[in-house]
Parts: C-alpha cells; sequence; structure tokens
C-alpha cells in the first residue's frame, strides 16, 4: 500500500512539474538565453547609435558584457559589410541646456 501510494505521488509531482512551461514559468536555460539575446540586441543598437563600446558598457551596466560586445562587433561588421551608416541618437533637449546658458559669453559684461 505504500508502495503505491509513493508511486503515485511521484507521478503526480513528476506530472505537475512538466506543466511548468503550459503555466509560462521559465527555466535558468531560458532566462539565460533571454539576456543573452538582450545583450545582443543592446549591443547592436549601440553600435548602430554610433556609440563606442565602453558607453555602452557605462550606459547598461547591469547587461552582460560579452552579449554586449558579441552583438556590438556583428553589427559593426554587418555595418561594414553593407555600407550602412550609423544614426546618431538625437542629444535629449535638457540634457543640451547647461546651468550657465543664460549667462554671456566671457569677456562681454552686461550692463545694467
Amino acid at each position: 500500500m505504500r508502495r503505491t501510494a509513493l508511486t503515485l505521488s511521484l507521478v503526480a509531482t513528476a506530472s505537475l512539474l512538466s506543466g511548468c512551461e503550459a503555466l509560462g514559468i521559465e527555466t535558468a536555460t531560458q532566462i539565460n538565453a533571454k539576456k543573452e539575446a538582450e545583450g545582443k540586441a543592446i549591443g547592436s543598437a549601440c553600435r548602430h547609435a554610433v556609440k563606442s563600446i565602453e558607453s555602452c558598457f557605462g550606459a547598461y551596466p547591469r547587461a552582460g558584457k560579452a552579449a554586449v560586445f558579441a552583438g556590438w562587433r556583428e553589427m559593426d561588421q554587418y555595418m561594414r559589410e553593407n555600407a550602412v551608416v550609423g544614426m546618431p541618437s538625437e542629444p535629449e533637449a535638457g540634457a543640451t541646456a547647461t546651468p550657465e546658458a543664460g549667462k554671456p559669453p566671457s569677456g562681454h559684461s552686461q550692463k545694467s
């Protein structure tokens, strides 16, 4: 009696665990593949946006450096082979404004 109960509980557990994929639960392999793909996409986007690999690493510190570099290198090779011109990102409006924007250039004095 005990053996059949143990066997049934093992079979039930195995069948429940095999259904994890149907529930959308990701395995460690799937998570690593997703992170690798995201890192390659980040690297490719950085290269296309004419950013250096160092600035890309700095902008995305949580992305895997190996994956980012692989994506950057693949995009660099593709752009060279196909004569694709990079598309630098436009600077943000807030980033161009400096605290001294309202001051006149040095050498000029304002008269009040």
